[in-house]
């Protein structure tokens, strides 16, 4: 545990698989669960940045949502546009779907490589 803490402050940034490595250099051979149990048990993180997903940025428009309170009583009042990735063995391929919200049935699609 004093190496893992020696490490730690020498390597803030390194997780577990890197701690791992960093201990099997200096000779202690360690599997990666045991280090991440050890560093978890001293309360050790790997330092990063984190993802900023959940910060709005100011420059983009914010766009009244036009269905809310709406009611939707019967087919053709509302529909939707889906489009799915789809991974294919050599690639991939985009689907494009039109969807009533009543019936929840698809009205049109088409699959295409391209966007």
């Amino acid at each position: 545990m004093r190496c893992i803490d020696e490490l730690h402050m020498q390597y803030p940034f390194a997780g577990s698989r890197m701690m791992r490595d960093l201990l099997n250099r200096q000779g202690h051979h360690i599997g990666r669960r045991h280090t991440r149990t050890l560093m978890k048990k001293m309360g050790i993180q790997a330092l990063y940045c984190k993802p900023n997903l959940s910060k709005a940025n100011q420059a983009h428009r914010k766009y009244p949502y036009l269905l809310k309170g709406l009611v939707i009583q019967r087919s053709n009042q509302v529909w939707s546009m889906d489009i799915t990735y789809i991974p294919m063995a050599k690639g991939f391929v985009y689907l494009f779907a039109v969807i009533d919200w009543h019936s929840r049935k698809v009205l049109a699609h088409r699959v295409s490589i391209s966007i």
